[in-house]
């Protein structure tokens, strides 16, 4: 697996930790049903990006591969832990700021081909 792919992966999971915690009052390292069934849907999703390190964030990607639900979850999800990653994960959190900066994603294939979609 590319390391890009390996950080988004812990960025994500990550993110879901700090809003289960904050949230459902969960234990750090621990995951109530709903979250853990959300990390599984978004690391599957991630699996099958077709963009995979070339991605951007997901919020900037031409694909909308979430389901509408998962999306407004992972929406929530991003929206409350986003700012505290910084805080709590500053690596991860100013990796995942500096690729929304990526507007456009880079196919998988040609990583020199930007997607026209």
């Amino acid at each position: 697996m590319h390391p890009r792919m390996r950080r988004e992966r812990k960025t994500i999971a990550k993110m879901i930790g700090l809003y289960c915690r904050k949230n459902h009052a969960t234990a750090k390292g621990v995951l109530c049903e709903e979250c853990q069934k959300l990390l599984e849907y978004a690391l599957l999703r991630l699996q099958h990006c077709p963009f995979q390190e070339g991605k951007t964030t997901c919020g900037n990607c031409p694909i909308h591969c979430y389901k509408p639900e998962m999306k407004e979850r992972i929406r929530l999800v991003m929206r409350f832990a986003g700012p505290r990653m910084l805080w709590t994960h500053p690596l991860l959190g100013l990796g995942h700021m500096l690729d929304s900066f990526r507007k456009r994603p880079l196919r998988k294939d040609n990583s020199k081909k930007l997607c026209n979609k």
